[in-house]
Order: C-alpha cells, then structure tokens, then sequence
C-alpha cells in the first residue's frame, strides 16, 4: 500500500528541519520504506540515501558543487567517499577544457560497465547516475540518448533543482516496485532533465526572478571540515554567466547571460562566512570587474532581492575611466570591493578572479591600492599578443588596449603580481602571431600563466567557423616555447623573493609532505637519538605566489588555514620555499 511521504522523509534524525530552496510540502508516492530501492546494498550503511560527488572544471563548479552538497544534506542525504557504494552519484562537468570532459566520459562509462556487471550478477544497479554542470547543458539529453546509464541531467544555471530532479528518478523507481508505473502520467512522474536551452530563463530581469538559484546561495550551508584550507576559506559567487560571446568559449552557452547578484546579498554572504571563522574569501565571476547592480531597478520576490542580468556594456578604449560608467544608484565592481573590506573589519584577505581586461579602470586599482587586505594580485587573461588572433577570437581589444591596463596596474600596484591564459594555435595562427605572443609575455612579466594548446569544443563558435588547421606538432612546439620562456620569467620574479620575509595562508599538506631531520649516516646510530619528522606545507601570499616551509610534525596541522610569515630562502619556477620566522616554537 502506497503512502505520501514529503521530502523531509529524507532527513536524517540529527539534522533538524530541513532548510534551503526546498520546503516540506512537495510530495512523492512512495512503499513504506526507502529500503525497498536501496536496502541490503552491498557497502551500504545508515538509514538515508548517500551521495558521492566528483567535480571537475574551475573555482566557479567547486563552489556550485558545494551549494549542491548543502542543499542534499539538509534534506538527509550523507556524503561517501566510495562511488561503488552510493546510492547517487553526481558528476559536476567542465566542458572548457577537453581533459575535463574526457574523464567524465570515463568515469560514465566505468559505470555502465560496472551496471552491467551488477545485472549479469543478478544484481540491477538501482543506482542514480547524475550529469550536472556545463556538460549537462551543452550536449542535453542526446547524453541520455547515447549513454542510457545516465538518469538526469541538471545545467549549471537550474542548480536550485538538483534535489528535485533526484527525487523524481526516486519516484519513478519506486513506482516501477510498486507496480504503479504504468499509471503515473508524465507530470506525475516529473522531470530529469533541468537545462536552460535556447531560452536562457534568466536572460530577462523577470525571468532572472522567476527561479530560487539565488536563494541557494543565501541558505548555502557551511561545513568547515569539508571546505578549503581547514575551514578558513571561501568561495562567494557575485556573478553568473558571460556575456562576451569569445569564439572559442562554451562558457555563454552553458552558464547563459551575466546575472549579476544583489550587493547586500554578498556582503551578508561575506559576513556569514567570517562569524564562522573564515578569514580568506574568493569572489567568483566570469568578468568579475563588469559586475553591477542597480537598486533603482531591482526586483522583489517573496520578500528576496533579486539578480539582475547584466547589460551590454561598451569598452571605453582602455581610459581608465570607472570600469564601467554608471549611474548613482548602480554599485560597480569597485564599489562592491569597498564595502566589503570596509564593512567586514575581520577578513583577512579578499580575492577575486576572473577578471576581463577590457573596461577594467582605475575606480578598481584604487579600490586595491588603499584597501590594504584585498590581495595584490591579478588574473588578467589575453589568449594572444596577436591583434589579428583576438579579432578573431572576439576578445573586443587590442594589445594596445591590454598593455595600457598592464602599465596602469604597475603604477598603482607596484607590489601586485599578476597571471594570464594563453592559447596558442588556434586556428590560422602564424608563426609571426606566435612570436606576438612571447614578446607579450616576456614584456608583461606575469608570474605565471596558465598556457593551453587550442582543441575544437563542441558548442563554440570557433568550431563552426574555423577550420583547426594548426597542426599538432606546431601547436605542441609552440605551446613549449611559451611555457620555457614563462618558466625564465617566473624563476627571475621568485627570485627576488629570495632574503625577503612574507605573509603565508598555509592552505594544505605539500604533496611532498613529511621529511626526515635526520639527515645524518644512517648507519651511524647513537642510540638516544630520535631523528625529528618534519611536514611541509604550502600556502599562498597575496600575490598568489606558491610558498612552500617545513614545520616539525607535531606543528603541521594546526597551521594550516592559519596566516605564517615566512623567510624566502630559495626560488624555483613554480614556488618558492623559506622557513617560518617570528614563531621560535616552529623551527
């Protein structure tokens, strides 16, 4: 006999009401227990589903897959480590890069695999097997079509949904053991599939309001053994979206037009963070330096300030002018920084990526240079030194435009480092187009770019368009040239580190962790003396310089999430190395 259960059935007995977009009153027809779909399974354990999610792609899907974890686990759902043993599997895409999306196809194709193995056994996988992120929405249900195993997709933009889209292939499982399927129409048994499509639902101001995304993030749920740096570190999403259409990106397509989240909402979302002990936070956008906001024009929804999708905005040809011209009631970028250093005294350290480096002005580098704990770094993507690469590309400036912004930032931020992404051999690319892009990278002196080899992605326009003529041994050569002489840049800027003390956020356990102080003959042994383990850890200034230290053991975890200054004693490529000073105890 069917009864009505309603979603806080999912909770378990420790976790409270359950919180977040989702209320009490949704509904699904369901036997008495949720044991009859995933009791008795092998390595399971615990009385409520269990989740395992993998997340693949940039800071922008680690955060969007920290949202999803939130709203599971206050609706019950547990966390496990262990794929095989989940009820459902999640898998958050990158379609960006293509190394990305080829594990995802691996990992769905283990599965399959797997779920086959399971009904040759005797044993049908009863398993969920979700999609989410850029993937999802690029390539939609022709996924499902060509992978069966696949149960629900669910777009970067339709996140608020997830919880809804698990029930509904619950609904229809339990259905089936119940004999009732052929009964549930097709709204009864609700949708799999949550993906913006042509449409784009936040493309209008109303339609921006007429969805709960916004919400997710203000009832994000924040648990500090789960999160970065031990607890000490954030993301705060400010943006969503792109509007720049660049011919090689996915980006606009996937995440759909720039949605541009109210000030208060993220100053709250700040403030939130640092009461519970965060004291470093990551601001996310695509084009975080064109985010505005303009309270003459917002929305109300059941008592909730709403996004606002962004406007077009034209370059002002690299002046420097505010980056973009507003009117009084709209809250730029710049604006938005400010307030947050100035109304959250207790955090220590705000960053912010990514930036575009059109209509980035001096209202912003002003902001950074007198607002002392807004981290001198920046993440200034060009793709190429070569003018005729990014009309092609659809960047919107020049190399004229983009050296402009570089010397305005060294002269208000002297002490700033700065990064970049390069592509090289996108199509057409010459040999004088390559040579363009290592002078540019030899006269801007980053401390590191980020510098890919061009691969085709489905859904951009570059792939329509061009043909991907540079071949690969070209674009593998090139792609070395850059990097070795972004290697001698890097190595000559940590060098001037070296003999300087610094400002540390220890972040982590170095992959190359514990060390023996002992370094004496082995063989040699006093019998009283026990040698001393050493651990090392590795954090970030705030220039985003990699700093790697050694600590005794016993010292080791405690520091990370913490800020350590640190003496530069050597240099390499890609980090530099010291030693803790001004603490006695830890050296």
């Amino acid at each position: 006999m069917a009864t009505t259960i309603s979603l806080d059935i999912l909770k378990t007995a420790s976790s409270g009401e359950a919180s977040g977009a989702y209320g009490t009153n949704s509904t699904i027809e369901a036997p008495d227990a949720l044991a009859e779909i995933f009791g008795g399974r092998p390595g399971r354990s615990g009385d409520s589903p269990s989740v395992y999610l993998e997340t693949f792609g940039c800071q922008m899907n680690v955060l969007d897959s920290q949202l999803v974890t939130g709203q599971l686990r206050a609706l019950g759902y547990r966390f496990v480590d262990n794929w095989q043993s989940a009820d459902v599997i999640l898998y958050n895409t990158c379609s960006v890069r293509e190394v990305a999306e080829n594990k995802v196809w691996s990992r769905i194709g283990k599965y399959g695999k797997h779920k086959k193995t399971q009904a040759a056994e005797g044993n049908d996988s009863e398993t969920v097997l979700g999609v989410i992120g850029c993937m999802a929405e690029r390539d939609g249900e022709d996924m499902m079509r060509r992978y069966p195993q696949v149960d629900l997709l669910c777009g970067p933009g339709e996140l608020d949904k997830v919880p809804m889209l698990i029930d509904n292939v619950m609904r229809t499982r339990i259905a089936k053991l119940d004999d009732d399927f052929d009964s549930l129409d097709e709204r009864t048994r609700g949708p799999q599939v949550a993906l913006q499509g042509n449409t784009h639902r936040r493309s209008g101001t109303l339609a921006a309001a007429e969805d709960q995304l916004e919400l997710v993030d203000l009832t994000r749920s924040f648990a500090p053994d789960e999160s970065l740096s031990g607890g000490k570190s954030a993301y705060v999403r400010i943006t969503r979206g792109c509007n720049k259409l660049c011919t090689y990106c996915v980006v606009p397509h996937t995440r759909g037009a720039e949605v541009h989240r109210p000030p208060q909402h993220i100053v709250d979302e700040c403030k939130k963070l640092v009461d519970q002990g965060i004291i470093e936070i990551t601001l996310l956008g695509q084009t975080v330096n064109h985010y505005h906001y303009d309270a003459a024009a917002a929305v109300t929804v059941n008592g909730v300030l709403q996004p606002q999708v962004g406007t077009v905005i034209s370059p002002n040809q690299g002046t420097g002018g505010p980056s973009p011209v507003f009117n009084d009631t709209t809250t730029s970028f710049a604006q938005l920084l400010h307030r947050i250093h100035e109304e959250i005294p207790g955090l220590q350290r705000l960053r912010f990526v990514t930036n575009f480096p059109r209509d980035f002005g001096n209202d912003i580098l002003e902001v950074i240079r007198d607002s002392p704990r807004i981290c001198r770094y920046l993440h200034l993507p060009v793709q190429s030194g070569s003018n005729r690469m990014l009309k092609l590309m659809n960047r919107g400036y020049r190399i004229a435009d983009y050296m402009d912004l570089i010397q305005r930032v060294r002269e208000y931020l002297p002490d700033a480092e700065l990064a970049t992404d390069i592509i090289c051999g996108f199509p057409t690319e010459t040999e004088e187009d390559h040579q363009a892009t290592a002078d540019l990278l030899r006269r801007c002196r980053f401390k590191n770019s980020f510098i890919f080899k061009y691969s085709p992605r489905p859904g951009t326009a570059a792939i329509h368009r061009f043909d991907d003529d540079v071949p690969q041994d070209v674009k593998k050569r090139r792609n070395n040239e850059l990097l070795a002489i972004q290697s001698e840049v890097s190595t000559a800027i940590h060098k001037g580190y070296v003999g300087k003390s610094v400002s540390v956020f220890v972040e982590k356990v170095s992959s190359k962790s514990k060390k023996n102080a002992n370094t004496a003959d082995s063989s040699v042994s006093l019998g009283w003396q026990n040698p001393l383990s050493y651990t090392q850890l590795s954090g970030r200034t705030d220039g985003d310089l990699i700093v790697m230290f050694d600590v005794p053991s016993d010292h080791a975890m405690s520091l990370i999430g913490q800020m350590v200054e640190v003496e530069i004693t050597d240099a390499a490529p890609l980090a530099l190395f010291g030693r803790p000073v001004g603490s006695g105890s830890l050296v």
